[in-house]
């Protein structure tokens, strides 16, 4: 019983396969939820820069489209994802910002509409960009990052600012 006992020969390969799968799904959590995150923080960044040309009344001055808006947007995104395939913009204005409200961009089945507006206001108005990226998650766990049906992510940035005032 003593020989049996200090035979510790496939000790490790048991142990390795009993911590082997919490430590790779923990490895995939972590890859995962670092990729949602500075797939983000890219998408808020484009946002700002773009909209800038709408603030100091570049874009309209340039009579640019919602394409080429959305254009100027993808050019400030690193190449995480498809910027032009997948995105989609809501830009909006108002009189005031006590006047702003803005549409759930989900429809009642929890999908993205398509029926966004693209106005970016003359000078002084007060205007509301908001951007929208279904990101398809590589492991989709269960209370994990998924927030929409089918267990992707929804990615939003959004930028509020009182347009310059500009000759419109």
């Amino acid at each position: 019983m003593r020989r049996l006992r200090a035979d510790t020969s496939g000790a490790t390969a048991i142990e390795f396969g009993i911590v082997a799968a919490p430590f790779f799904a923990l490895m995939l959590a972590l890859i995962e939820v670092s990729l949602v995150f500075f797939a983000n923080f890219t998408l808020e960044n484009a946002v700002d820069q773009a909209s800038r040309m709408i603030r100091t009344g570049q874009a309209q001055e340039l009579g640019f489209s919602e394409a080429q808006f959305k254009q100027t947007v993808c050019d400030h995104v690193s190449g995480v994802y498809d910027c032009m395939a997948g995105l989609k913009l809501d830009v909006q204005k108002f009189d005031d910002f006590t006047g702003v409200n803005l549409p759930d961009p989900l429809d009642g089945s929890g999908e993205l509409r398509n029926d966004f507006t693209y106005d970016t206001g003359a000078g002084g108005d007060v205007v509301v960009v908001r951007a929208f990226y279904e990101w398809n998650l590589i492991a989709n766990f269960p209370g994990g990052l998924g927030n929409m049906p089918g267990g992707g992510r929804l990615l939003v940035a959004t930028a509020a600012f009182r347009n310059e005032p500009f000759d419109n």
